[in-house]
């Protein structure tokens, strides 16, 4: 029984020994292939080095075509500089308020004046009679001139409360709003009262230009996503707005979704500030520690790593007048791979050290 144990136990590990130089005989096959199409898929060998402290990465002809590595040529450009602020939607039922004060009290001194060209009237037709042999008694005369007399001080009056509301209207919302509030109907208060427009008031840079009669800015309720609404330029604004900083002035814009209350951004092209540069694509911009990079082509085989500066978005890339040039060429594909490839050296260098 033991013999014919181990003679099962000794056919086992012939078994077990041939297949184990089968497998290795042909995964080694298998093994190559797999290494040979790996060799395919990564970025072939090239040749890191520096120059004037910048990582210059060398890479053939055939080898950025193998790694699907395209660009694009940079074509000349030029940036608007935008403004960008805050402002706030006012409500105007204080200004509103103010010039119901104003018509009830210019009302008021209408109907005076009509009261005084009677009395007046009156006095001076009984003065007469007095006069003409006293047909009417001294007594009457005085009555007639102390009403005369009243008239004309409740008149003084109501001139003076007009003046003190038209003055208060023009503290709180200055010259222009205190026109159209005292004026006649048809200034654009009109469209503001009747909520077809609404009334903004916008802080403005100190250094900026004040705008202009006519000037526009384009508005949109803060943190939305809507369409950007045209503000025309009022007047400026006596009043500062105590969260932001600059110098504030009074826009109109139609009400649509603006509520008053609400917060909006605004933005607007700077008169007379433009720059010449160039838009680097979204597609050529590889995030790396932080910052955003794209690789300039320098010759037919040499890429080079520089900074783009995001501040300046335009569509879908960024403005840039400092480190690109109109007629470079750009990585717009296989970026990845050149930072990998820079990478690695720079892994490599540090382990040496």
């Amino acid at each position: 029984m033991n013999k014919k144990a181990a003679v099962i136990i000794g056919l086992q590990s012939i078994i077990i020994v041939v297949l184990a130089w089968v497998l290795v005989f042909y995964g080694k096959d298998e093994f190559e292939a797999y290494q040979h199409q790996e060799d395919k898929e990564i970025i072939p060998p090239s040749h890191v080095s520096q120059e004037q402290g910048r990582s210059v990465i060398t890479l053939s002809p055939e080898a950025q075509q193998a790694s699907g590595i395209t660009t694009e040529i940079l074509q000349p450009a030029t940036y608007h500089s935008q403004l960008i602020s805050y402002g706030t939607v006012i409500g105007i039922e204080p200004l509103t308020e103010l010039r119901t004060r104003y018509l009830a009290a210019r009302a008021e001194a209408n109907v005076i004046r009509a009261s005084i060209a009677n009395t007046q009237q009156d006095y001076q037709r009984l003065l007469a009679l007095n006069r003409d042999n006293r047909n009417v008694s001294d007594r009457a005369v005085q009555m007639a001139e102390a009403a005369w007399k009243s008239d004309e001080a409740r008149l003084a009056a109501a001139e003076t409360s007009i003046a003190g509301i038209r003055d208060a209207i023009r503290q709180q919302w200055g010259e222009t709003l205190a026109k159209w509030a005292t004026g006649p109907a048809g200034s654009p208060l009109d469209k503001l009262m009747a909520r077809q427009e609404v009334l903004l008031q916008i802080a403005l840079p100190f250094d900026d230009l004040s705008p202009e009669k006519l000037s526009t800015l384009k508005v949109v309720p803060a943190g939305s996503r809507s369409k950007p609404v045209t503000a025309i330029y009022v007047s400026p604004s006596p009043q500062t707005d105590s969260t932001l900083q600059g110098r504030t002035y009074f826009f109109r814009a139609p009400a649509h979704e603006l509520r008053a209350g609400m917060r909006v951004e605004v933005s607007a092209h700077v008169p007379g500030k433009r720059a010449e540069g160039v838009v680097v694509p979204g597609s050529a911009v590889v995030w790396y520690a932080g910052k955003a990079w794209a690789y300039r082509k320098q010759g037919l085989d040499q890429f080079v790593r520089t900074w783009v500066d995001t501040t300046r978005p335009v569509g879908d890339g960024w403005f840039e007048m400092n480190g690109f040039r109109p007629g470079e060429a750009v990585v717009t594909s296989g970026t990845q791979l050149l930072l990998s490839e820079e990478l690695k050296y720079q892994i490599k260098n540090e382990n040496e050290d």
